[in-house]
């Protein structure tokens, strides 16, 4: 694996109004990890722990913060657990595919036509499907789709958040292959996002755990599922076991 480093988080906090209170309240506490290069960095918890919240304030949608976040990387993207409701359903799959590449003005519409084809095969989805809209796909096809829409402008490192706790147990399978997959071909990099250990398991090199917005454990994925330092790690993969 390469040991450059696409992202550093340094001592992030993160503060939110309480919508109740209107008081301003820490849901991250001195978070600090780095991705490397060609990584799958996993991210575990239950939910409420500040996972989501993490991945919204690296990307910059938080802006309540203290530390740092620096990237060695371009334009990072993410992929939503629900593809249903982050893809425009009035508009078919060619359309939402092509519409990161309007920026990119150099490029003819030829081009970007092409650049659909393209990750259309990538990703594993017929060129049929191009003209089909959203509500025509199944689950793990709009997944298929979003992770086209994240990838077809050149991005190297993505935030994948719950990417596949809304698919059946095969179609997961899948899904977690082809990302892989794609993570060597493209050398692309990953902050995995998941409830589910099992997915961790199965996808991850390394994995943080985390508590209460806070970072209680951290390791490679094989050294935390057999030999888990903390209670509350030890809790979660009962938990994983049970299920």
């Amino acid at each position: 694996m390469n040991e450059k480093v696409v992202l550093e988080v340094e001592n992030l906090n993160v503060f939110m109004k309480d919508e109740h209170s209107k008081k301003r309240v820490q849901i991250l506490k001195n978070i600090s990890f780095s991705v490397k290069s060609g990584e799958i960095l996993g991210l575990v918890g239950e939910s409420g722990t500040g996972k989501t919240t993490l991945s919204k304030a690296i990307l910059g949608f938080v802006k309540d913060t203290t530390g740092s976040i620096l990237y060695n990387t371009k334009n990072p993207q993410m992929i939503f657990q629900d593809p249903f409701s982050s893809l425009n359903p009035a508009k078919r799959v060619g359309w939402i595919l092509e519409e990161p590449l309007k920026n990119q003005r150099l490029l003819s519409k030829e081009a970007r036509k092409e650049k659909v084809c393209d990750m259309a095969q990538k990703v594993g989805l017929e060129e049929t499907i191009l003209n089909r809209y959203p509500r025509q796909l199944s689950g793990g096809q709009r997944q298929r789709v979003s992770i086209g829409c994240a990838l077809i402008a050149g991005a190297d490192f993505i935030i994948a958040d719950e990417p596949v706790s809304a698919l059946d147990v095969t179609v997961q399978k899948q899904i977690l292959e082809l990302m892989e997959d794609l993570c060597d071909t493209l050398s692309l990099s990953y902050l995995f996002i998941s409830h589910d250990l099992n997915v961790i398991y199965q996808i991850c090199d390394r994995v943080l755990v985390m508590k209460d917005g806070q970072i209680v454990e951290e390791g490679n994925v094989e050294d935390i599922f057999t030999s888990p330092r903390t209670e509350y790690t030890k809790q979660l993969l009962e938990a994983s076991l049970e299920y």
